[in-house]
């Protein structure tokens, strides 16, 4: 188990843990039945909370945010002598944590993608894990909810008895989520971003050998061009750029944010 605290990476305070204290922190809370939000963040993840000092607020109030990207992982040990072994990957936590669910008895609730998505992926957990329990399973709304729709979903996800919701709405929409419903629902929410179209087998996972490597991103780009490239051919040379900044010591990186002034209720 390695956990070496929170670290400043941009002005965003990441995690500097492993897959098994991330598995910890999260089950402690679901047996204690304590809110918890936990967000797995590669470069666009953090430059998300970069950009928008109400998102960086968000974000630094969470309870865990762990380094799902390698470029986050590599500046964690660099900068901070952290020496995590491997990143922990937003798919690979969700297999972990449904694993575990299973053993444990643990019930989860599956949130957001559409239906074709939950669907597959509802099929596909069943078959890795027959002993899992999937409370609930509801798609996203695509748009913010209103104040009574933001209610009813908290009441429908409790009421299912789930200890642990799984959010995919993707960044930064899934991490509004976690935030503003944490309390309310009083279990761990995982934002996993696109572990569910992944885990669902619709959505084709990068080579191992370019996961190592921190390739991902341009096998997802050359994937999805029109939808990912001003993603990744600014945000990432703005990360290094950034990180550079802060190595050097020429520029500080406060991580205060701004309060939001209101929620935004994604789903």
């Amino acid at each position: 188990m390695l956990n070496a605290g929170k670290r400043n990476v941009v002005g965003i305070l990441m995690d500097a843990v492993d897959y098994e204290e991330a598995l910890r922190v999260i089950f402690q809370a679901a047996r204690e039945n304590r809110g918890l939000a936990i967000s797995a963040l590669a470069v666009h993840g953090v430059m998300t909370g970069v950009l928008d000092r109400e998102h960086k607020f968000r974000l630094n109030h969470f309870d865990l945010l762990v380094p799902d990207g390698q470029p986050v992982r590599w500046v964690l040990n660099w900068l901070y002598g952290a020496k995590l072994p491997d990143r922990v990957y937003g798919p690979n936590l969700t297999l972990k944590v449904c694993e575990r669910a299973a053993a444990e008895g643990n019930s989860i609730y599956l949130y957001g993608g559409n239906s074709e998505i939950l669907t597959a992926l509802t099929q596909s957990l069943k078959r890795q894990f027959p002993g899992i329990k999937i409370a609930g399973a509801e798609p996203s709304k695509f748009r913010q909810l209103r104040a009574e729709e933001k209610i009813k979903l908290t009441e429908r996800i409790v009421s299912s008895g789930a200890s642990i919701t799984l959010v995919g709405l993707g960044c930064p929409r899934q991490e509004t989520f976690a935030y503003e419903f944490r309390e309310a629902l009083s279990m761990p929410i995982l934002a996993v971003g696109a572990a569910f179209p992944f885990l669902a087998g619709l959505i084709p996972q990068a080579p191992l050998w370019m996961q190592k490597r921190g390739l991902e991103w341009l096998f997802r780009l050359t994937s999805e061009p029109r939808r990912l490239w001003r993603r990744y051919l600014y945000l990432n040379p703005s990360y290094v750029c950034l990180v550079a900044l802060q190595a050097s010591g020429l520029l500080r990186f406060p991580t205060e944010g701004v309060s939001p002034t209101r929620d935004l209720l994604f789903g």
